[in-house]
């Protein structure tokens, strides 16, 4: 990527809870510029790692360095370089959304223009109304707003679209390039494969605590992974299908052997969230009933 020093370099990590292992010795860099989208189930270890990236959480061994520092002797100064969107959406409040980030920007040395950052999250039409007002989607995007009002380094996004309807979810994507563009390096975690996909340059995939693989969000899983595949049903009415890097191939020779296009035809091409899911399982993941039948062709 680059022969920068990494904005996030992490060596060995490990995180206990008595017997009970949350992190089991993980390593990763993020490189500067980058968006790394970190994946996981529920409880695989996703949170538990960036709340120590954040300072938030000790670790119990391994090492961690966040733009050149370790978290856990971290001062102000450092954590106004962060820009950090959690999970939990903003608690309701009595301000409005203009004078929430107004306050917001004066804790960092050179924010942006509050108009502008409320522009970029879609709520100019909210400026002036009340937080406890919004609903949840725009409580959302307040989260966001706040999280980029002081120009970070590195930017945290925390399931950051969640509650945002589809087009929401685009102007979102839209304003997390334009970060980009300037140079903002980013740390992603989505349950949006999509998501993870359309906006990451490389992926961790982290599972029961420890990280199963990583590498750039087309390469992830390996070749055998991306294999597309040829799907249909015999004479018999059985399914079947074929792994091809050739499916157009395998599609004609089946017409030709049968004179006529066979029934519940269709060429799958594995997406990022099949991918993902082989992972996790530790196998390809069954996608019909027993009676699906595989050749390699």
């Amino acid at each position: 990527m680059t022969s920068s020093a990494p904005v996030v370099r992490v060596r060995d990590l490990r995180k206990s809870y008595g017997s009970v292992d949350a992190v089991s010795g993980i390593s990763f860099d993020i490189h500067p510029g980058e968006t790394f989208a970190l994946l996981g189930p529920n409880g695989a270890g996703k949170s538990t790692t960036i709340e120590i990236l954040e300072g938030y959480r000790d670790r119990t061994s391994g090492e961690v360095s966040v733009l050149g520092v370790d978290p856990r002797r971290a001062g102000l100064g450092w954590k106004a370089r962060l820009g950090i969107v959690l999970q939990s959406a903003t608690e309701s409040g009595n301000v409005t959304v203009t004078e929430q980030l107004t306050h917001f920007a004066g804790f960092y040395p050179n924010p942006r223009p509050v108009g502008e950052v409320i522009e970029a999250v879609g709520l100019q039409s909210k400026a002036k109304t009340r937080i406890g007002k919004l609903s949840g989607g725009q409580r959302r995007r307040v989260d966001v707003a706040l999280g980029i009002v002081g120009r970070p380094e590195l930017l945290f996004l925390d399931e950051p679209t969640t509650g945002f309807d589809p087009e929401a979810r685009h102007q979102f994507w839209d304003l997390v390039r334009r970060l980009k563009d300037e140079g903002t390096t980013i740390l992603l975690t989505t349950h949006y494969l999509d998501e993870a996909a359309r906006l990451g340059d490389r992926a961790g995939v982290i599972n029961e605590g420890r990280l199963i693989d990583i590498g750039a969000i087309d390469e992830i899983g390996g070749a055998e992974a991306r294999v597309p595949l040829v799907r249909w049903r015999d004479e018999t009415g059985a399914l079947r299908q074929a792994r091809s890097q050739e499916p157009a191939r395998v599609v004609a020779e089946l017409v030709a052997a049968l004179g006529r296009e066979p029934g519940d035809l269709e060429v799958i091409r594995p997406s990022l969230e099949d991918v993902y899911l082989g992972l996790v399982r530790g196998a390809r993941p069954e996608t019909e009933n027993n009676r699906e039948t595989e050749v390699r062709a």
